[in-house]
């Protein structure tokens, strides 16, 4: 079997090495995205593994089908990068991989502490040397009420995280979560909206949620409301986002993800310019923080999502089946 890594990075080295010592597997890695200039890298292959800058197009998807890939394999959870619809209408297998909720939520529940405690602007004193306390008093979470977006594995697991601090938790969901009732009240979304001082994000992303925070689920928030995304940049308006905070009816806002972040989020630019003019102009708010789509990035995280991709891979391969096909 031959499978081919593409947009390979260097902290998923060891368990590709491991998975290259098994028998009758070729594994070949690139740092490149799958596209017109990299098709040739999968001559001969069975199954390709992505991450989620490689986008595959319809147009793409028939030059992969005509390769001979049978099985695409994205090593995140989400796939909005992928036509899935049209890649099945051709007969190309697409699955995804899961991981545990632990890494993402817990990096949740971290971002509602910083923006509650003013950790940008008390961090930004200290490297200058001031040590002052005006204007940095924060609040205790045992004190507010958080609303939670979305009650899956990840929003469950924020929910279970919060229930130590003695808040009250407030959640919604299409679909409730047997498993969290006894520490959360389901309710309307609009109570949700009315009643909460933070609201944390954590719906899949599909088209018809799309920039589901928007200028009017905000104006039925608290003023000073804290919003938290570590989900998918699109459940928010971004325009929005700005005028709340210009106007102030936005106290916090805790942002791991950004719309358009492509092509900057995980690289480098120390010496060069930010080309998307919303991120420049929000990072420069006191209450404002933006962390680099790092809250998966755990070691537990990111060897589950390797081992996970490589295996939907393998068991396909040797039983056309696989737990993650989408």
């Amino acid at each position: 079997m031959k499978i081919v890594i593409f947009e390979k990075r260097q902290y998923e080295d060891k368990v590709i090495n491991e998975y290259k010592q098994k028998d009758n597997i070729e594994i070949i890695t690139t740092q490149d995205i799958i596209e017109e200039k990299t098709l040739n890298l999968i001559e001969g292959a069975d199954a390709i593994s992505i991450l989620g800058y490689s986008a595959l197009t319809p147009q793409l998807l028939e030059k992969v089908k005509k390769s001979g890939v049978k099985h695409i394999s994205t090593r995140t959870i989400g796939f909005n990068h992928i036509d899935v619809k049209y890649a099945k209408s051709i007969g190309l297998n697409v699955s995804n991989v899961t991981y545990a909720p632990n890494g993402v939520a817990d990096f949740t529940v971290m971002l509602m502490l910083m923006a509650i405690r003013n950790y940008k602007p008390a961090m930004w004193r200290q490297n200058v040397n001031d040590y002052t306390l005006n204007g940095l008093m924060g609040k205790e979470m045992r004190h507010l009420t958080v609303g939670v977006l979305g009650t899956g594995r990840i929003g469950s697991t924020v929910i279970k995280n919060l229930s130590g601090f003695g808040c009250q938790i407030l959640a919604y969901d299409i679909y409730q979560n047997e498993s969290v009732k006894n520490i959360a009240a389901y309710t309307s979304l609009d109570n949700l909206l009315h009643n909460s001082d933070i609201i944390t994000i954590h719906m899949p992303y599909n088209d018809s949620n799309k920039y589901f925070i928007n200028k009017s689920t905000i104006s039925k928030m608290k003023d000073g409301i804290i919003l938290v995304n570590t989900a998918r940049a699109d459940l928010m308006n971004i325009s929005d986002l700005i005028e709340g905070i210009e106007t102030e009816k936005i106290g916090a806002l805790a942002l791991d993800v950004f719309q358009n972040e492509d092509e900057i989020y995980h690289h480098a630019f120390s010496t060069d310019i930010i080309r998307n003019r919303d991120m420049a102009y929000l990072r420069q708010f006191p209450n404002v923080i933006l962390t680099q789509h790092m809250a998966f990035f755990t070691d537990s995280a990111v060897n589950e999502m390797i081992s996970n991709s490589l295996n939907n891979l393998i068991t396909f391969y040797n039983t056309g089946k696989c737990n993650n096909i989408l």
